[in-house]
């Protein structure tokens, strides 16, 4: 029996690594005029940056040369997110919507059902208008600092490129962040450039 059972582990581990190593969905290719609208909360406003050239929309855009709009509004939970953005693809028909939400309602415990469907909606009213969409998943509450499980389970189930630790990692680094829920300039930097190098991998950038 026991070749079986190295053979059963083999296949479980082989398993395993397929599905680690799933791609990333990919974007279209951004124009060369594309406008880039990150809306969120205040990790997206920027809040612990110190100034609003440091906030990473603003970071993003040096590194991508493309418009990128900073949509973020500190302290909105997603219900909020999710009445507001209509207005803000319509008045700003973006290329591209990079979605940062739904960390003040992890952190006021609201509903994870209620934030998944709350996003979902976000994801299908920019669908709605031809607009890709990456999602960008922060931190649960608990300790150590860890994605939500949502953000990984809503990409898998709507196929979004998934921006999934990088604001885990951040925050988890005493030198990157400014207050134990907010990035400084440097973890801003951080999350830029961990996006550059998602939309470059699937396919948005050249």
């Amino acid at each position: 029996m026991k070749p079986f059972r190295q053979i059963a582990i083999c296949l479980v581990l082989i398993t395993l690594l397929a599905c680690s190593s799933a791609p990333t969905p990919q974007l279209p290719l951004l124009p060369s005029e594309a406008r880039v609208l990150a809306f969120g909360d205040s990790l997206t406003r920027g809040t612990g940056a110190g100034e609003a050239d440091a906030a990473y929309p603003a970071m993003l855009a040096e590194r991508i040369g493309h418009t990128v709009i900073n949509a973020g509004v500190p302290g909105e939970e997603s219900a909020e997110g999710l009445i507001r953005l209509p207005e803000v693809l319509d008045s700003e028909n973006p290329d591209l919507l990079l979605l940062c939400h739904g960390g003040n309602d992890l952190l006021r415990n609201r509903d994870e059902d209620q934030l998944r469907d709350n996003l979902r909606k976000m994801v299908a009213y920019a669908r709605d208008r031809d607009i890709p969409v990456v999602l960008i998943a922060v931190p649960a509450r608990a300790l150590p600092l860890r994605p939500a499980t949502v953000y990984g389970e809503l990409a898998d189930e709507l196929e979004l490129p998934l921006l999934e630790s990088t604001v885990s990692d951040i925050l988890r680094d005493n030198s990157l962040r400014a207050d134990p829920i907010h990035p400084n300039a440097a973890g801003y930097a951080r999350l830029a450039e961990a996006l550059h190098e998602l939309l470059t991998e699937a396919g948005a950038l050249n």
